[in-house]
């Protein structure tokens, strides 16, 4: 369906906006501006029924405080064991989703599992000052955790931080000891997935009119809900999902807290929004290896550490196609390289019960084993 500038269209309608078929006349200044009202509506009346926003539910520091986040440590101990560094998803949404709740904490299971230290990279939200910071800012700050952790991590990319991962263990493979890279968009073109597909469905200017309108930020709010209209049937099944698991456990509070993340969401800076849309997306820089990192082109072939690929089958955002291509791609010899896939859709990896109960402890105890932890 297409809406011609003069249409006004309502929320309902905003998911077509993101497809081909709704290019061309609807593109212009005009449409924007309708969809901008509308989304800011949407927005507003989202805030007055938000819940609280949600917090960490183990206990943990904040070890470094730097531009792009905090580095939360949640170590039962200051041993001499390789720290894991969980580098939190980055795409709008909040990274607690990492440590939801008490039984629903990949943080709890790591730690359960033995590991000693573990700690996770707590981004910011983007203020007006943060606009410009781009790729190369978020590799800086995470370099500069890297360092104030010894100098040599083991590292766990999670969704959008699995690409940032993997293009850090590129630029500094002598740093990382292992590397886990879950639900992550590793090679866009591999195969198709959501925001692939947004991403190639516009030209490069509208999003830069989207982060126009954020005053030089990309809203979280706009990327939480644009994906809630264009995954209406996914976005409430998951929560009779989650619902019925956390009512069959007794336990709904954890259903409350998955609703507070829910609501939750970051802004990211304009710059790195549009690289990721442009750079990652659309051109497939990192798999191609073009993708320019801290003044060196990244090359995955560098990375020579055991690496472990965990991927949904039923994942639409970061498609398993695109994860375990991973492996063609790395420097890493075949035999220190495990390819997994779990029967879960993409937030399933990181917060379902058979991935936490069973592929995580499995993958705490082979970091402890490959990265000395």
């Amino acid at each position: 369906m297409t809406h011609k500038p003069e249409d006004r269209p309502g929320f309902a309608d905003m998911s077509a906006l993101f497809w081909p078929a709704a290019t061309g006349a609807a593109l212009t200044t005009a449409w924007l501006d309708a969809w901008h009202k509308e989304f800011s509506f949407a927005a507003a009346a989202a805030g007055m029924m938000a819940r609280p926003p949600p917090d960490w539910s183990s206990p943990n520091r904040v070890a470094l405080d730097l531009a792009t986040m905090e580095l939360r440590d949640f170590s039962a101990s200051e041993g001499v064991a390789v720290p894991v560094l969980i580098a939190a998803p980055h795409a709008g949404n909040s990274p607690t989703l990492v440590d939801l709740a008490p039984g629903q904490s990949l943080v709890q299971v790591l730690l359960e599992a033995g590991l000693q230290r573990v700690l996770v990279t707590d981004w910011k939200t983007a203020t007006h000052p943060m606009r410009d910071l781009g790729i190369d800012a978020y590799l800086t700050d995470l370099d500069a955790a890297v360092e104030s952790l010894g100098g040599a991590v083991n590292l766990v990319g999670i969704c959008q931080g699995g690409w940032m991962s993997a293009m850090y263990a590129a630029r500094f493979p002598q740093k990382v000891r292992s590397l886990v890279l879950a639900g992550a968009p590793i090679d866009t073109a591999a195969g198709p997935g959501g925001p692939g597909l947004l991403a190639n469905s516009l030209p490069l200017g509208v999003y830069r009119q989207l982060v126009g309108m954020g005053q030089g930020r990309m809203s979280g709010r706009y990327l939480m809900e644009s994906w809630k209209t264009l995954h209406p049937g996914h976005y409430l099944g998951r929560m009779l999902e989650l619902h019925r698991d956390f009512a069959a456990d007794g336990d709904l509070s954890r259903n409350d807290a998955f609703q507070r993340w829910i609501d939750a969401a970051l802004d990211l800076p304009g710059r790195y929004y549009l690289q990721v849309i442009e750079e990652l997306f659309q051109q497939n820089q990192l798999a191609r290896g073009c993708f320019a990192g801290l003044g060196r082109t990244l090359s995955l072939g560098d990375v020579t550490c055991p690496v472990w690929l965990l991927a949904g089958e039923a994942d639409d955002i970061a498609p398993a196609a695109q994860v375990l291509a991973a492996a063609a791609l790395l420097g890493t010899p075949e035999a220190e390289i495990v390819q997994q896939s779990l029967p879960a859709d993409h937030l399933g990896l990181f917060i379902g019960a058979p991935a936490l109960q069973e592929a995580w402890p499995a993958i705490a105890r082979w970091i402890a084993e490959k990265g000395g932890a």
